[in-house]
């Protein structure tokens, strides 16, 4: 007779009480597959967490990503909750175990050119039956770089502050103080200043926008049918621009949030200040900034500093 398989139990509860799908069900089976390794043929409740750490170490070495370590203990650490609840366990093994840290990948920025020439694509001045769309996309275009705004902020702005029917703006555009008051994440209300480029973008697009107002007045950006703009249409667009400026890196709205932030922080130096305009409710968010700063720093000081300079 077969003894208990407690790893074959757990799946099939996780398969058929939590229905799990079959794709994270081969997720799980990979993972707990490697405890079993670790176990090597021993009861699992055996395992000690000085063995897990040992796993860590060993798959961190072999080059496993900080992730997928991450995901193995939380697997192997759901398990043990599990696994309790069968046999008598000293302790949970994993429980104390933590992943190396992840590698911060640092944000994508254009370079001033590229931002510049992606803002200068789309002409304004054109005609034809895209030009309402030309200077809409312009629009946003311009106000992302200009004021950092994430997507959801961007499609969230009413045209001007608006109360009525039981409907209040939580975000707007205030024109005659030249800013954006934007209900961002976290539930935090910030004010950002618009530049004068993007104002005068901005005014461009109201100049026409009422051509597509059918039943919502409220929304400051619409789509052709009159709706306020989707996420998706606007990543769409966003990398439409990018492609008809010739940037070939992949252009959408989170690069310019971090290309406004980065060429911001070159210029002024002023962490606090770009914080605040991000709306980022910790400093540490917005410091990873400061190690793109120090890529500008360090690219001037190769290119102009006398004992930096490669040899021929």
């Amino acid at each position: 007779m077969n003894a208990p398989d407690p790893i074959a139990d757990y799946l099939a509860e996780l398969e058929h009480v939590r229905r799990l799908s079959a794709h994270t069900l081969r997720a799980y089976a990979h993972e707990l597959d490697e405890l079993k390794k670790l176990a090597k043929g021993r009861p699992l409740e055996r395992v000690e967490a000085a063995e897990v750490r040992g796993a860590v170490a060993r798959a961190h070495a072999g080059g496993l990503a900080a992730r997928s370590i991450a995901h193995r203990l939380s697997a192997w650490r759901a398990f043990y909750r599990w696994y309790a609840g069968r046999v008598e366990l000293d302790a949970n093994p994993v429980a104390a175990v933590r992943a190396p840290k992840r590698a911060k990948t640092l944000p994508k920025a254009l370079s001033v050119d590229d931002a510049t020439r992606l803002m200068e694509a789309p002409n304004p001045a054109s005609t034809g039956a895209d030009s309402l769309e030309t200077l809409r996309d312009h629009a946003m275009l311009e106000l992302f770089y200009s004021s950092g705004l994430r997507l959801a902020e961007l499609v969230g702005l009413d045209v001007r502050y608006i109360r009525r029917d039981g409907y209040e703006s939580s975000s707007w555009f205030k024109r005659d103080a030249a800013e954006v008051e934007v209900h961002g994440k976290g539930n935090r209300h910030r004010v950002v200043p618009v530049g004068s480029k993007a104002l005068a973008a901005l005014d461009a697009w109201l100049a026409v926008r009422d051509a597509w107002i059918k039943h919502d007045d409220a929304p400051l950006f619409v789509s052709v049918r009159g709706n306020r703009m989707a996420p998706g249409v606007v990543r769409e667009r966003v990398k439409r621009a990018a492609l008809a400026a010739g940037i070939p890196a992949n252009v959408h709205p989170h690069v310019l949030r971090h290309s406004f932030a980065t060429h911001l922080l070159q210029s002024s130096g002023d962490l606090r200040a770009v914080q605040e305009l991000l709306g980022h409710a910790s400093i540490s968010a917005t410091q990873v900034y400061t190690s793109l700063d120090f890529q500008h720093l360090a690219k001037v000081y190769d290119n102009a500093h006398p004992r930096a300079k490669k040899r021929d």
